[in-house]
């Protein structure tokens, strides 16, 4: 059987089979997660699909090579942010979650070059620093978004509006989530200009 050619544009699919193994069908070649993982560093589109079913298994198998890099790489996540990451599974703040992470990571990812060269230039955190300053104010504008978001016009409500009931209670809980955030990333931008100035 011919195989298609895929079409500009279209992400590579990644046959995954039951024995475990990946098979891209763009090259005709079986890959491992350290593949993918280069893929994705090269800005490559892929969906990894279950060989048999065709279902999409691509966020499981993501969270694999993070898991594996995690296990056997230098580590860069944080285990508190680990913990506080599992805590919101389940909790109110779930939905807001993904589309702050992912908000967060492009004002990184945005930054990366200016962060690189400020380590890069030998000033260490000193050049850093108005990088990050930036970065941080970028995610307390993000944060403060997300939130209002969450707060009804003219603040906590207890009454009924549009079927939804809202407590005064929630949402001073979360307000005070969002103040202990802003604490601890001011307590970090001490901690950065402390280095900065040794």
């Amino acid at each position: 059987m011919a195989r298609t050619k895929r079409q500009p544009g279209e992400p590579i699919i990644v046959k995954k089979y039951a024995n475990r193994r990946l098979y891209n069908t763009d090259t005709s070649s079986y890959v491992t997660l350290d593949h993918l993982a280069d893929m994705i560093k090269r800005d490559e589109e892929f969906v990894v699909r279950d060989a048999k079913t065709g279902e999409d298994i691509t966020r499981s198998v993501l969270a694999q090579i993070i898991f594996e890099k995690e296990s056997k790489d230098k580590t860069m996540l944080p285990l508190p942010f680990l913990r506080q990451l599992i805590s919101l599974y389940g909790d109110g703040l779930q939905g807001m979650v993904p589309n702050y992470l992912e908000s967060a990571m492009a004002a990184l990812t945005k930054n990366q070059e200016q962060v690189r060269d400020a380590f890069m230039s030998g000033q260490g955190a000193k050049a850093f620093m108005p990088v990050f300053e930036e970065m941080t104010r970028q995610n307390m504008a993000l944060m403060e978004q997300t939130m209002q978001l969450f707060t009804p016009p003219g603040g906590a409500r207890t009454d009924v509006d549009d079927g939804v009931t809202h407590s005064k209670n929630a949402l001073a809980e979360k307000e005070r989530e969002v103040e202990q955030l802003k604490a601890e990333i001011a307590d970090l931008q001490s901690k950065v200009s402390t280095l900065s100035n040794k």
